[in-house]
This record gives structure tokens, C-alpha cells and sequence, in this order.
């Protein structure tokens, strides 16, 4: 079995591999949560992203979606999913609930967050969901905008004073 560093040092080497930096899941976890925050800078979002990224249940979900998406380039599925994942047809669902393993690591306001992002598709999201020939992110897409709704969750949750309820 591989140890937490070996396992984390892979799934950034897919991210990396896929064109997922982590300055572009900051960037995410900003247009989140920047409403919020004044104060809030880039180096904040991303010592937040490392954070999720330290979840053994995020490494984990993200080789597994990585290699999803890696064996339909390839064409190893059978037939309808092959073209279901190559074409990331809307209806399809199953990467989405891939995703919410990682969504609610830091609270049901990551649920929130994910719906969001994944709706409006900001940054490097969008860039993941265009379509190019070959190439498949169904499963990744979903991974990266859960990893920032969970570093936003985070983060809103390092504040208590932002929960506090006021009249």
C-alpha cells in the first residue's frame, strides 16, 4: 500500500499531467469566497487548497477519476459508456457523485459551492469543459471544482465570526 506523501504525490502529478495547477484551484477558491473576505489573497486560497488536497479521500478520488477519464481517451470501455464519458453527456451523473466524496469533507456548505461553481464554470473549469478532440475530462472537471468548493468550505469555516448569526 502506498503511504499518504506517495499517494499525494501522484494525484498532483495527474493534475499537473492534465493542466490542473494548484495557483488555478486558488484562483477558484477566490471567486468563491472573495465576497466574503476582504482580506482574502491568493496565498490564503491555496494553503486551503493544500489542505484538501492532504485528504487521503481527495487523492484518492482524484487518480481514480483521472484514470476514468485516461481509459476513455484510450477507448477501453465498451459501448455506450465509452462515448457517454468521451462526450461528458450531461445526463451521465455518475462523475458528479465521484465528486461529492470530496464536496462534503468540510461541511454541507461545500455541497452549496460545488452546485455553483460546477454551474458557472469559471477558470480553469471552463477550460475543462470544452470539448477537444480526444481528450477527456468528465471525471476531472467535476474533481477540480470539488476540491475548490471544499477549500472554500474551509475556509468559511476558519472564520467563525462569519457563521455568527445577527439580527
Amino acid at each position: 500500500m502506498k503511504s499518504d506523501i506517495e499517494l499525494k504525490a501522484i494525484a498532483l502529478a495527474l493534475l499537473e499531467e492534465r493542466g490542473v495547477q494548484l495557483e488555478d484551484l486558488a484562483d477558484l477558491v477566490m471567486f468563491l469566497q472573495n465576497k466574503y473576505a476582504s482580506d482574502l489573497t491568493v496565498d490564503t486560497c491555496l494553503e486551503h487548497v493544500k489542505a484538501v488536497l492532504n485528504k487521503r479521500e481527495v487523492q484518492n478520488t482524484i487518480i481514480t477519476g483521472i484514470e476514468l477519464d485516461k481509459l476513455a481517451e484510450k477507448n477501453l470501455f465498451s459501448k455506450p459508456l465509452n462515448d457517454m464519458l468521451m462526450e461528458d453527456e450531461g445526463l451521465y451523473g455518475i462523475d458528479e457523485i465521484i465528486a461529492l466524496s470530496i464536496v462534503n469533507v468540510y461541511g454541507s456548505i461545500g455541497f452549496t459551492n460545488y452546485g455553483f461553481i460546477d454551474k458557472v464554470k469559471p477558470g480553469i473549469l471552463n477550460q475543462l469543459d470544452t470539448k477537444k478532440k480526444g481528450q477527456c475530462h468528465t471525471f476531472l472537471d467535476d474533481i477540480v471544482g470539488a476540491i475548490a468548493a471544499a477549500a472554500a468550505s474551509r475556509l468559511a469555516h476558519s472564520d467563525p465570526s462569519k457563521s455568527a448569526i445577527t439580527n
